[in-house]
């Protein structure tokens, strides 16, 4: 199984997306200061995620997220919760 997952910043309130097999253990990797792209963010926490039997699905649903449509839908959340 694969993953979309969502993480919010609690520094800066901006969100990141990415994809892999173990949401816990890259949740973990993130917030140690192991990923480049975010390690000048932490902490962050998990705001959903999503289960994907392929990484392909996984892949192309994180660059669905990354796009207009899904930057969009993602700023939707936001509003709602509020």
């Amino acid at each position: 199984m694969f993953y979309t997952y969502i993480l919010k910043s609690l520094k800066d309130n901006r969100t990141y997306v990415g994809y892999f097999f173990d949401v816990q253990k890259r949740l973990c990797e993130h917030n140690s200061g192991r990923v480049k792209a975010t390690k000048n963010r932490i902490p962050l926490e998990i705001l959903f995620f999503e289960q994907f039997e392929t990484e392909k699905e996984a892949k192309k649903r994180e660059l669905w997220w990354k796009s207009g449509a899904g930057r969009r839908k993602l700023g939707e959340y936001f509003e709602k919760n509020k």
